[in-house]
Protein backbone atom coordinates (compact mmCIF):
# COMPACT_ATOMS: atom_id res chain seq x y z
CA UNK A 1 0.00 0.00 0.00
CA UNK A 2 2.82 2.19 1.34
CA UNK A 3 4.64 1.74 -1.94
CA UNK A 4 1.70 2.12 -4.04
CA UNK A 5 0.95 5.64 -2.49
CA UNK A 6 4.84 6.70 -3.22
CA UNK A 7 4.04 5.85 -6.74
CA UNK A 8 1.43 7.58 -7.32
CA UNK A 9 2.78 10.67 -5.56
CA UNK A 10 6.39 10.45 -7.92
CA UNK A 11 3.99 10.45 -10.81
CA UNK A 12 2.22 13.44 -9.37
CA UNK A 13 5.43 15.33 -8.34
CA UNK A 14 8.27 14.55 -10.57
CA UNK A 15 10.38 17.51 -9.26
CA UNK A 16 10.36 16.58 -5.24
CA UNK A 17 13.89 15.27 -4.05
CA UNK A 18 14.75 14.13 -1.12
CA UNK A 19 17.69 16.10 0.28
CA UNK A 20 18.49 15.06 4.61
CA UNK A 21 17.74 13.84 7.80
CA UNK A 22 18.65 15.11 10.82
CA UNK A 23 17.92 13.04 13.97
CA UNK A 24 16.74 14.93 16.86
CA UNK A 25 17.74 14.48 20.30
CA UNK A 26 15.96 13.34 22.84
CA UNK A 27 13.71 15.49 24.88
CA UNK A 28 15.02 17.63 27.96
CA UNK A 29 13.06 19.35 30.89
CA UNK A 30 12.60 23.18 30.44
CA UNK A 31 15.14 25.85 31.51
CA UNK A 32 15.41 27.89 34.81
CA UNK A 33 15.73 30.79 32.38
CA UNK A 34 12.26 29.34 30.76
CA UNK A 35 10.37 29.48 33.58
CA UNK A 36 11.82 32.51 34.89
CA UNK A 37 10.28 34.30 31.37
CA UNK A 38 7.02 32.65 31.78
CA UNK A 39 6.79 33.71 35.34
CA UNK A 40 7.13 36.55 35.05
CA UNK A 41 5.07 37.10 31.69
CA UNK A 42 1.78 35.30 32.70
CA UNK A 43 -0.65 36.78 34.60
CA UNK A 44 -4.33 35.93 35.43
CA UNK A 45 -6.77 37.29 32.63
CA UNK A 46 -10.04 38.19 33.48
CA UNK A 47 -11.49 37.56 30.40
CA UNK A 48 -12.69 33.69 29.16
CA UNK A 49 -10.65 31.79 26.38
CA UNK A 50 -12.38 28.31 24.52
CA UNK A 51 -9.98 25.50 23.94
CA UNK A 52 -10.85 23.47 21.29
CA UNK A 53 -10.13 20.15 19.41
CA UNK A 54 -10.00 19.24 16.27
CA UNK A 55 -12.85 16.97 16.77
CA UNK A 56 -15.11 19.22 16.86
CA UNK A 57 -17.13 20.69 14.09
CA UNK A 58 -15.79 24.18 12.69
CA UNK A 59 -18.95 25.70 13.47
CA UNK A 60 -18.25 24.67 17.15
CA UNK A 61 -14.90 26.72 17.55
CA UNK A 62 -15.54 29.42 19.48
CA UNK A 63 -13.31 32.50 20.12
CA UNK A 64 -12.65 35.11 22.57
CA UNK A 65 -14.76 38.06 21.78
CA UNK A 66 -14.63 41.79 23.03
CA UNK A 67 -17.01 44.57 23.63
CA UNK A 68 -17.61 46.85 21.57
CA UNK A 69 -15.61 50.44 22.78
CA UNK A 70 -17.62 53.03 24.85
CA UNK A 71 -19.79 55.56 22.54
CA UNK A 72 -17.18 58.02 24.48
CA UNK A 73 -14.31 56.30 22.78
CA UNK A 74 -12.55 56.51 19.91
CA UNK A 75 -10.96 53.89 17.92
CA UNK A 76 -7.08 55.30 17.36
CA UNK A 77 -4.55 53.19 15.59
CA UNK A 78 -1.29 54.77 16.37
CA UNK A 79 0.42 53.43 13.21
CA UNK A 80 -2.00 54.73 10.54
CA UNK A 81 0.54 56.26 7.98
CA UNK A 82 2.74 53.01 8.13
CA UNK A 83 2.45 50.24 6.22
CA UNK A 84 1.96 47.43 8.71
CA UNK A 85 2.85 43.06 8.28
CA UNK A 86 0.31 41.04 8.70
CA UNK A 87 1.26 38.36 10.47
CA UNK A 88 4.31 36.42 12.24
CA UNK A 89 4.64 32.32 12.62
CA UNK A 90 6.32 30.02 15.06
CA UNK A 91 6.50 26.35 14.83
CA UNK A 92 8.43 24.45 17.00
CA UNK A 93 8.84 19.86 17.21
CA UNK A 94 10.57 18.41 19.74
CA UNK A 95 9.78 20.03 23.43
CA UNK A 96 7.86 18.70 26.13
CA UNK A 97 7.33 23.09 26.63
CA UNK A 98 6.31 23.33 23.24
CA UNK A 99 3.09 25.84 23.97
CA UNK A 100 4.93 27.75 26.78
CA UNK A 101 7.99 28.47 23.57
CA UNK A 102 5.73 29.25 20.92
CA UNK A 103 3.98 32.13 23.78
CA UNK A 104 7.67 33.20 24.61
CA UNK A 105 8.50 33.24 20.94
CA UNK A 106 5.23 34.96 19.92
CA UNK A 107 5.87 38.03 22.40
CA UNK A 108 9.22 38.43 20.39
CA UNK A 109 6.91 38.38 17.63
CA UNK A 110 4.64 41.06 18.99
CA UNK A 111 5.64 44.06 16.71
CA UNK A 112 4.27 41.63 13.42
CA UNK A 113 0.98 41.77 14.43
CA UNK A 114 -1.29 42.65 17.65
CA UNK A 115 -4.94 42.11 16.65
CA UNK A 116 -4.96 38.64 17.37
CA UNK A 117 -2.69 35.82 19.15
CA UNK A 118 -3.72 31.76 19.04
CA UNK A 119 -1.25 28.41 19.79
CA UNK A 120 -2.13 24.91 18.55
CA UNK A 121 -0.46 21.97 20.28
CA UNK A 122 -0.88 18.41 19.70
CA UNK A 123 -1.33 15.95 22.66
CA UNK A 124 -2.23 12.08 22.68
CA UNK A 125 -2.60 12.59 18.85
CA UNK A 126 -5.25 15.48 19.08
CA UNK A 127 -4.61 18.87 18.03
CA UNK A 128 -5.77 21.50 20.71
CA UNK A 129 -6.40 25.53 20.06
CA UNK A 130 -6.41 28.76 21.71
CA UNK A 131 -6.96 31.39 20.24
CA UNK A 132 -8.29 34.85 20.95
CA UNK A 133 -8.40 38.62 19.90
CA UNK A 134 -5.94 40.85 21.29
CA UNK A 135 -1.60 40.76 22.31
CA UNK A 136 -0.35 37.90 22.83
CA UNK A 137 -0.25 38.90 26.74
CA UNK A 138 -4.29 39.72 26.72
CA UNK A 139 -5.06 36.30 24.92
CA UNK A 140 -2.56 33.64 26.66
CA UNK A 141 -2.16 33.05 31.18
CA UNK A 142 -1.25 30.25 33.09
CA UNK A 143 -4.39 28.10 32.79
CA UNK A 144 -4.75 28.36 29.24
CA UNK A 145 -1.17 27.24 28.33
CA UNK A 146 -1.63 24.08 31.23
CA UNK A 147 -4.89 22.98 28.25
CA UNK A 148 -2.25 23.24 25.56
CA UNK A 149 0.28 20.39 26.67
CA UNK A 150 2.42 18.10 24.11
CA UNK A 151 5.76 18.52 21.96
CA UNK A 152 4.19 19.92 19.00
CA UNK A 153 2.97 23.19 18.36
CA UNK A 154 2.37 26.23 16.14
CA UNK A 155 1.66 29.97 16.87
CA UNK A 156 0.44 32.67 15.24
CA UNK A 157 0.06 36.40 15.68
CA UNK A 158 -1.46 38.76 13.14
CA UNK A 159 -2.46 42.45 12.22
CA UNK A 160 -6.01 42.71 10.51
CA UNK A 161 -8.68 45.30 9.80
CA UNK A 162 -10.59 45.79 12.32
CA UNK A 163 -14.48 44.96 12.52
CA UNK A 164 -16.07 41.38 13.22
CA UNK A 165 -14.06 39.84 10.52
CA UNK A 166 -11.23 39.75 12.91
CA UNK A 167 -12.40 37.60 15.03
CA UNK A 168 -13.20 34.65 12.94
CA UNK A 169 -9.72 34.91 11.40
CA UNK A 170 -7.07 34.59 14.17
CA UNK A 171 -4.83 31.67 13.31
CA UNK A 172 -4.10 29.18 13.37
CA UNK A 173 -6.91 27.46 12.43
CA UNK A 174 -7.26 23.33 13.17
CA UNK A 175 -9.66 21.50 10.68
CA UNK A 176 -10.72 17.62 11.37
CA UNK A 177 -11.28 15.61 8.58
CA UNK A 178 -12.01 11.77 7.83
CA UNK A 179 -7.95 10.81 7.73
CA UNK A 180 -6.55 13.16 10.87
CA UNK A 181 -6.49 16.79 11.56
CA UNK A 182 -4.12 19.46 10.41
CA UNK A 183 -3.45 23.16 11.55
CA UNK A 184 -2.02 26.06 9.56
CA UNK A 185 -0.89 29.36 10.31
CA UNK A 186 0.31 31.66 7.16
CA UNK A 187 2.25 34.69 6.90
CA UNK A 188 1.74 36.62 3.14
CA UNK A 189 -1.01 36.60 0.30
CA UNK A 190 -1.91 35.07 -2.42
CA UNK A 191 -2.50 37.23 -5.94
CA UNK A 192 -4.45 34.28 -7.61
CA UNK A 193 -6.69 33.72 -4.16
CA UNK A 194 -9.99 34.61 -6.56
CA UNK A 195 -9.28 32.49 -9.53
CA UNK A 196 -8.35 29.93 -7.23
CA UNK A 197 -11.91 30.18 -5.63
CA UNK A 198 -13.73 30.41 -8.02
CA UNK A 199 -12.37 27.38 -9.76
CA UNK A 200 -12.94 25.20 -6.44
CA UNK A 201 -16.67 26.53 -6.19
CA UNK A 202 -17.41 25.59 -9.71
CA UNK A 203 -16.33 22.10 -8.47
CA UNK A 204 -18.43 22.25 -5.50
CA UNK A 205 -15.80 23.20 -3.03
CA UNK A 206 -17.44 25.57 0.02
CA UNK A 207 -15.84 28.40 1.83
CA UNK A 208 -16.66 29.14 5.69
CA UNK A 209 -14.66 32.43 5.30
CA UNK A 210 -12.97 35.04 2.97
CA UNK A 211 -9.47 33.97 3.96
CA UNK A 212 -6.72 33.06 1.01
CA UNK A 213 -5.28 30.56 3.26
CA UNK A 214 -8.17 28.43 3.12
CA UNK A 215 -8.01 27.99 -0.52
CA UNK A 216 -5.06 25.85 -0.05
CA UNK A 217 -6.71 23.81 2.32
CA UNK A 218 -9.51 22.90 -0.48
CA UNK A 219 -6.39 22.68 -2.69
CA UNK A 220 -4.69 19.80 -0.31
CA UNK A 221 -8.55 18.63 0.07
CA UNK A 222 -8.96 17.56 -3.75
CA UNK A 223 -5.55 16.45 -4.32
CA UNK A 224 -4.63 13.00 -5.01
CA UNK A 225 -0.68 12.71 -3.98
CA UNK A 226 0.20 10.37 -1.32
CA UNK A 227 1.88 10.26 1.26
CA UNK A 228 0.11 14.15 2.62
CA UNK A 229 3.20 15.80 2.29
CA UNK A 230 2.81 15.55 -1.06
CA UNK A 231 -0.35 17.34 -1.01
CA UNK A 232 0.60 20.11 0.48
CA UNK A 233 3.07 20.28 -2.22
CA UNK A 234 0.92 19.76 -4.56
CA UNK A 235 -1.13 22.41 -3.04
CA UNK A 236 1.41 24.96 -3.06
CA UNK A 237 2.57 24.73 -6.80
CA UNK A 238 -0.67 25.71 -8.00
CA UNK A 239 -0.48 29.05 -5.35
CA UNK A 240 1.09 32.45 -6.70
CA UNK A 241 2.01 34.95 -4.23
CA UNK A 242 3.71 35.48 -1.55
CA UNK A 243 3.54 32.48 1.92
CA UNK A 244 5.71 31.19 4.64
CA UNK A 245 3.47 28.65 6.49
CA UNK A 246 3.41 26.21 8.93
CA UNK A 247 1.38 23.08 9.12
CA UNK A 248 0.53 20.92 11.55
CA UNK A 249 -0.37 17.26 12.19
CA UNK A 250 -0.79 14.72 14.75
CA UNK A 251 3.13 13.87 14.12
CA UNK A 252 4.32 16.17 11.99
CA UNK A 253 5.82 19.54 11.91
CA UNK A 254 6.27 21.45 8.06
CA UNK A 255 7.50 24.34 7.05
CA UNK A 256 6.94 26.22 3.69
CA UNK A 257 8.07 29.45 1.69
CA UNK A 258 7.00 30.33 -1.53
CA UNK A 259 9.47 30.13 -4.32
CA UNK A 260 9.94 33.76 -4.34
CA UNK A 261 10.56 33.85 -0.87
CA UNK A 262 8.66 36.90 -0.46
CA UNK A 263 8.18 36.70 2.89
CA UNK A 264 11.04 35.75 5.92
CA UNK A 265 11.36 32.00 7.55
CA UNK A 266 13.74 30.81 9.57
CA UNK A 267 15.31 27.35 11.22
CA UNK A 268 16.63 27.28 14.83
CA UNK A 269 17.59 24.09 16.96
CA UNK A 270 17.23 24.18 20.99
CA UNK A 271 20.11 22.40 23.13
CA UNK A 272 17.57 19.66 23.92
CA UNK A 273 17.39 19.21 19.62
CA UNK A 274 13.85 20.75 19.49
CA UNK A 275 13.48 22.22 15.63
CA UNK A 276 11.97 25.63 15.89
CA UNK A 277 10.78 27.93 12.65
CA UNK A 278 10.14 31.50 13.46
CA UNK A 279 9.45 34.63 11.05
CA UNK A 280 12.48 36.24 12.56
CA UNK A 281 15.64 35.01 14.46
CA UNK A 282 14.67 37.55 17.56
CA UNK A 283 11.88 34.87 18.47
CA UNK A 284 14.74 32.31 18.13
CA UNK A 285 17.01 34.48 20.65
CA UNK A 286 14.41 34.56 23.61
CA UNK A 287 13.85 30.92 24.12
CA UNK A 288 17.44 30.14 23.59
CA UNK A 289 17.32 28.53 19.90
CA UNK A 290 20.46 28.82 18.13
CA UNK A 291 19.22 30.21 14.50
CA UNK A 292 20.47 27.46 11.53
CA UNK A 293 19.52 29.07 8.55
CA UNK A 294 16.48 30.65 6.33
CA UNK A 295 13.86 28.01 4.90
CA UNK A 296 14.74 28.52 1.65
CA UNK A 297 12.57 29.78 -1.29
CA UNK A 298 10.33 26.87 -2.68
CA UNK A 299 12.00 24.41 -0.36
CA UNK A 300 9.47 22.58 2.23
CA UNK A 301 11.20 21.22 5.23
CA UNK A 302 9.18 18.73 7.70
CA UNK A 303 10.02 17.24 11.14
CA UNK A 304 9.03 13.83 12.32
CA UNK A 305 10.56 11.30 14.73
CA UNK A 306 12.25 10.54 12.13
CA UNK A 307 14.36 13.94 12.12
CA UNK A 308 14.21 16.93 9.41
CA UNK A 309 13.63 16.08 5.76
CA UNK A 310 13.96 18.99 3.38
CA UNK A 311 12.14 19.15 -0.16
CA UNK A 312 12.62 20.84 -3.13
CA UNK A 313 8.70 22.38 -3.54
CA UNK A 314 9.90 23.27 -7.45
CA UNK A 315 12.55 24.67 -9.52
CA UNK A 316 12.40 28.43 -8.49
CA UNK A 317 12.85 31.80 -10.05
CA UNK A 318 15.60 34.68 -8.98
CA UNK A 319 14.45 35.49 -4.92
CA UNK A 320 12.56 38.62 -4.49
CA UNK A 321 12.21 38.88 -0.69
CA UNK A 322 10.71 41.63 0.50
CA UNK A 323 13.03 44.81 1.82
CA UNK A 324 10.85 46.71 3.44
CA UNK A 325 11.28 43.81 6.57
CA UNK A 326 15.07 45.87 6.39
CA UNK A 327 13.40 49.18 5.97
CA UNK A 328 10.45 48.63 8.47
CA UNK A 329 9.12 45.75 9.49
CA UNK A 330 11.73 43.23 11.68
CA UNK A 331 12.87 44.14 14.74
CA UNK A 332 16.55 45.77 14.37
CA UNK A 333 18.18 42.76 16.49
CA UNK A 334 16.81 40.35 13.65
CA UNK A 335 18.85 38.57 10.81
CA UNK A 336 16.52 38.60 8.01
CA UNK A 337 17.49 37.20 4.19
CA UNK A 338 21.48 36.51 6.13
CA UNK A 339 21.63 40.20 6.86
CA UNK A 340 21.71 42.29 10.24
CA UNK A 341 18.84 44.50 10.14
CA UNK A 342 20.68 46.55 12.75
CA UNK A 343 23.56 47.18 10.45
CA UNK A 344 20.72 47.40 7.23
CA UNK A 345 19.18 50.55 9.29
CA UNK A 346 22.59 52.00 9.97
CA UNK A 347 23.82 52.43 6.84
CA UNK A 348 20.73 53.50 5.24
CA UNK A 349 21.67 56.09 7.80
CA UNK A 350 24.81 56.75 6.42
CA UNK A 351 23.86 56.77 2.82
CA UNK A 352 21.52 59.78 3.74
CA UNK A 353 24.28 61.74 5.48
CA UNK A 354 26.64 61.18 2.69
CA UNK A 355 23.88 62.03 -0.24
CA UNK A 356 21.39 64.68 1.33
CA UNK A 357 23.88 66.25 3.37
CA UNK A 358 22.70 69.70 5.42
CA UNK A 359 23.73 72.03 8.27
CA UNK A 360 22.19 70.83 11.37
CA UNK A 361 22.68 71.17 15.49
CA UNK A 362 21.04 67.56 16.60
CA UNK A 363 19.52 64.48 14.88
CA UNK A 364 16.57 62.70 16.26
CA UNK A 365 14.72 60.11 15.42
CA UNK A 366 11.22 59.34 15.01
CA UNK A 367 10.69 55.99 17.43
CA UNK A 368 11.13 53.44 17.00
CA UNK A 369 11.83 52.42 13.87
CA UNK A 370 13.66 55.67 12.84
CA UNK A 371 15.89 54.86 15.51
CA UNK A 372 19.25 53.57 14.13
CA UNK A 373 18.78 55.04 10.63
CA UNK A 374 19.23 58.50 13.17
CA UNK A 375 22.32 57.28 14.66
CA UNK A 376 24.01 55.84 11.34
CA UNK A 377 23.49 59.62 9.83
CA UNK A 378 24.61 61.38 13.08
CA UNK A 379 27.82 58.93 12.76
CA UNK A 380 28.44 59.70 9.58
CA UNK A 381 27.46 63.67 9.76
CA UNK A 382 29.38 64.15 13.37
CA UNK A 383 26.39 65.68 14.91
CA UNK A 384 25.03 64.39 18.39
CA UNK A 385 21.94 62.29 18.26
CA UNK A 386 19.33 63.05 20.44
CA UNK A 387 16.27 62.24 22.01
CA UNK A 388 13.79 65.16 20.65
CA UNK A 389 10.71 62.74 20.26
CA UNK A 390 9.72 60.35 23.11
CA UNK A 391 7.07 57.45 22.67
CA UNK A 392 4.70 56.76 24.84
CA UNK A 393 4.23 52.70 24.92
CA UNK A 394 1.09 52.77 26.42
CA UNK A 395 -1.22 54.27 24.02
CA UNK A 396 -4.49 52.28 23.99
CA UNK A 397 -6.26 51.36 20.62
CA UNK A 398 -9.22 53.17 22.34
CA UNK A 399 -8.86 56.71 24.23
CA UNK A 400 -11.70 59.46 25.08
CA UNK A 401 -11.09 62.65 23.83
CA UNK A 402 -12.79 65.90 25.14
CA UNK A 403 -14.80 68.11 23.91
CA UNK A 404 -12.63 71.20 22.58
CA UNK A 405 -10.42 68.94 19.81
CA UNK A 406 -7.03 69.14 19.99
CA UNK A 407 -4.83 69.52 17.32
CA UNK A 408 -2.99 66.24 16.15
CA UNK A 409 -4.48 64.20 18.76
CA UNK A 410 -3.28 61.11 17.57
CA UNK A 411 0.35 61.87 17.25
CA UNK A 412 0.42 63.98 20.57
CA UNK A 413 -0.61 60.52 22.16
CA UNK A 414 2.15 59.02 21.16
CA UNK A 415 5.32 61.19 20.55
CA UNK A 416 6.36 63.58 22.96
CA UNK A 417 8.70 66.63 21.51
CA UNK A 418 11.71 67.14 24.24
CA UNK A 419 11.67 71.06 23.86
CA UNK A 420 15.29 71.18 25.62
CA UNK A 421 16.90 69.01 22.50
CA UNK A 422 14.44 71.12 19.83
CA UNK A 423 14.27 74.59 20.58
CA UNK A 424 16.52 77.21 18.61
CA UNK A 425 17.91 73.92 16.79
CA UNK A 426 18.31 73.31 13.42
CA UNK A 427 16.89 69.51 13.56
CA UNK A 428 17.40 66.66 11.29
CA UNK A 429 14.40 64.21 11.60
CA UNK A 430 15.06 60.68 10.12
CA UNK A 431 11.96 58.51 9.33
CA UNK A 432 11.94 54.71 7.92
CA UNK A 433 9.19 56.30 5.48
CA UNK A 434 6.53 58.35 4.43
CA UNK A 435 2.94 56.80 3.57
CA UNK A 436 0.40 59.23 3.24
CA UNK A 437 2.18 61.69 4.44
CA UNK A 438 -0.28 62.80 7.16
CA UNK A 439 1.61 61.94 10.09
CA UNK A 440 5.04 63.23 9.14
CA UNK A 441 3.41 66.70 8.50
CA UNK A 442 1.89 66.37 11.89
CA UNK A 443 5.50 65.63 13.38
CA UNK A 444 6.67 68.14 11.66
CA UNK A 445 4.32 70.59 12.79
CA UNK A 446 4.80 68.83 16.51
CA UNK A 447 8.65 69.75 16.48
CA UNK A 448 7.90 73.63 15.11
CA UNK A 449 5.55 73.85 17.94
CA UNK A 450 8.46 73.12 20.55
CA UNK A 451 10.84 76.00 18.97
CA UNK A 452 12.86 74.21 16.05
CA UNK A 453 14.28 76.69 14.09
CA UNK A 454 14.53 74.55 11.37
CA UNK A 455 13.14 70.55 10.28
CA UNK A 456 14.46 68.55 7.52
CA UNK A 457 12.94 65.53 6.76
CA UNK A 458 15.34 62.47 5.86
CA UNK A 459 13.63 58.94 4.82
CA UNK A 460 15.40 56.01 4.94
CA UNK A 461 14.06 54.03 2.01
CA UNK A 462 12.94 55.45 -1.34
CA UNK A 463 9.39 56.89 -2.20
CA UNK A 464 6.53 54.24 -2.05
CA UNK A 465 4.37 54.74 -5.16
CA UNK A 466 2.85 51.38 -5.71
CA UNK A 467 1.03 49.19 -3.30
CA UNK A 468 2.18 45.36 -1.93
CA UNK A 469 0.23 42.53 -3.00
CA UNK A 470 2.40 40.01 -1.00
CA UNK A 471 1.57 40.29 2.63
CA UNK A 472 1.84 43.67 3.86
CA UNK A 473 -0.79 46.27 4.55
CA UNK A 474 -0.48 49.29 2.13
CA UNK A 475 -2.88 51.58 0.80
CA UNK A 476 -4.25 52.14 -2.73
CA UNK A 477 -1.59 53.46 -4.95
CA UNK A 478 -4.31 56.91 -4.96
CA UNK A 479 -3.72 57.25 -1.19
CA UNK A 480 0.09 57.12 -1.79
CA UNK A 481 1.74 60.59 -1.57
CA UNK A 482 4.96 59.90 -3.44
CA UNK A 483 2.77 58.41 -6.58
CA UNK A 484 0.73 61.45 -6.95
CA UNK A 485 3.45 64.09 -6.07
CA UNK A 486 7.14 65.02 -6.48
CA UNK A 487 9.79 65.25 -3.57
CA UNK A 488 9.30 68.86 -3.29
CA UNK A 489 5.75 69.09 -3.32
CA UNK A 490 5.66 66.48 -0.64
CA UNK A 491 8.36 68.74 1.23
CA UNK A 492 5.83 71.88 0.87
CA UNK A 493 2.86 69.31 2.10
CA UNK A 494 4.67 68.55 5.17
CA UNK A 495 6.11 71.60 6.19
CA UNK A 496 9.67 70.89 6.08
CA UNK A 497 12.14 72.83 5.67
CA UNK A 498 14.10 70.54 3.20
CA UNK A 499 13.48 66.79 2.63
CA UNK A 500 15.47 63.57 1.42
CA UNK A 501 14.42 60.20 0.52
CA UNK A 502 16.81 57.24 0.57
CA UNK A 503 18.31 56.45 -3.05
CA UNK A 504 16.99 53.50 -4.35
CA UNK A 505 20.09 52.53 -6.70
CA UNK A 506 22.20 53.90 -3.58
CA UNK A 507 19.84 50.96 -2.24
CA UNK A 508 20.56 48.38 -4.88
CA UNK A 509 24.31 49.24 -4.67
CA UNK A 510 24.60 48.48 -0.74
CA UNK A 511 23.02 45.24 -1.67
CA UNK A 512 26.13 44.43 -3.61
CA UNK A 513 25.21 41.10 -5.68
CA UNK A 514 22.30 40.25 -3.90
CA UNK A 515 20.15 43.42 -4.96
CA UNK A 516 18.44 41.36 -7.85
CA UNK A 517 17.00 38.78 -4.70
CA UNK A 518 15.13 41.38 -3.32
CA UNK A 519 11.61 42.76 -4.44
CA UNK A 520 11.33 46.50 -5.13
CA UNK A 521 7.79 46.85 -6.05
CA UNK A 522 6.31 49.40 -4.00
CA UNK A 523 9.47 51.31 -4.84
CA UNK A 524 9.36 50.62 -8.58
CA UNK A 525 5.89 49.73 -9.47
CA UNK A 526 7.22 46.47 -11.20
CA UNK A 527 5.66 43.54 -9.81
CA UNK A 528 7.53 40.12 -9.66
CA UNK A 529 4.18 38.17 -9.71
CA UNK A 530 1.31 40.04 -11.36
CA UNK A 531 -2.20 40.24 -9.39
CA UNK A 532 -4.72 38.74 -11.08
CA UNK A 533 -8.75 39.52 -11.40
CA UNK A 534 -10.44 42.02 -9.31
CA UNK A 535 -7.24 43.15 -7.20
CA UNK A 536 -7.62 44.09 -3.81
CA UNK A 537 -6.22 45.73 -1.27
CA UNK A 538 -3.70 43.29 1.10
CA UNK A 539 -5.62 44.75 4.06
CA UNK A 540 -8.63 43.30 2.65
CA UNK A 541 -7.47 39.97 2.19
CA UNK A 542 -7.39 37.76 5.24
CA UNK A 543 -4.04 35.03 5.98
CA UNK A 544 -5.55 32.23 7.32
CA UNK A 545 -7.94 29.23 6.25
CA UNK A 546 -10.67 26.50 8.09
CA UNK A 547 -11.40 24.43 5.25
CA UNK A 548 -9.45 21.55 3.50
CA UNK A 549 -8.81 17.62 4.11
CA UNK A 550 -5.66 15.43 4.29
CA UNK A 551 -4.74 12.22 5.16
CA UNK A 552 -2.06 11.03 7.43
CA UNK A 553 1.41 11.07 6.05
CA UNK A 554 2.47 7.91 5.80
CA UNK A 555 5.16 5.38 3.99
CA UNK A 556 9.15 6.50 2.79
CA UNK A 557 10.94 9.75 1.44
CA UNK A 558 10.68 9.84 -2.50
CA UNK A 559 13.81 10.02 -4.56
CA UNK A 560 13.09 12.92 -6.91
CA UNK A 561 13.81 12.61 -10.32
CA UNK A 562 15.08 16.13 -11.09
CA UNK A 563 19.70 16.05 -10.28
CA UNK A 564 20.33 16.97 -6.93
CA UNK A 565 23.01 19.47 -8.56
CA UNK A 566 20.64 21.31 -9.95
CA UNK A 567 18.91 22.38 -6.96
CA UNK A 568 21.86 23.39 -5.63
CA UNK A 569 22.81 25.03 -8.65
CA UNK A 570 19.27 27.55 -8.50
CA UNK A 571 20.48 27.98 -4.35
CA UNK A 572 21.18 32.01 -4.69
CA UNK A 573 24.75 32.67 -3.60
CA UNK A 574 23.51 34.91 -0.36
CA UNK A 575 21.93 31.84 1.23
CA UNK A 576 22.95 28.57 2.97
CA UNK A 577 23.97 25.64 0.16
CA UNK A 578 21.75 22.36 1.53
CA UNK A 579 24.33 19.77 2.27
CA UNK A 580 23.51 16.75 0.43
CA UNK A 581 25.63 14.52 1.88
CA UNK A 582 24.26 14.38 5.17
Amino acid sequence: MAATAAATAATANPTISSISTTRLSSLSPPSHHLNKLLSHLLKPIPKSLHVTHSKNPLSDIIRETTKNPDNNSLYFNDDDDKPREECGVVGIYGDTEASRLCYLALHALQHRGQEGAGIVCVHDNVLQSVTGVGLVSEVFNESKLDKLPGDIAIGHVRYSTAGSSMLKNVQPFVAAYRFGSVGVAHNGNLVNYQALRAELEENGSIFNTSSDTEVVLHLIAISKARPFLLRIVEACEKLEGAYSMVFLTEDKLVAVRDPFGFRPLVMGRRSNGAVVFASETCALDLIEATYEREVHPGEVLVVDKEGVQSLCLMPHPEPKSCIFEHIYFALPNSIVYGRSVYESRHTFGEILATEAPVDCDVVIAVPDSGVVAALGYAAKAGVAFQQGLIRSHYVGRTFIEPSQKIRDFGVKLKLSPVRAVLEGKRVVVVDDSIVRGTTSSKIVRLIKEAGAKEVHMRIASPPIIGSCYYGVDTPSPEELISNRMNVEEIREFIGSDSLAFLPLDSLKKLLGNDSSNFCYACFSGKYPVEPKGKVKRVGDFLDDGLSGSMESIDGGWLQGTRNQKEVVDRTPNWEQKINFSK
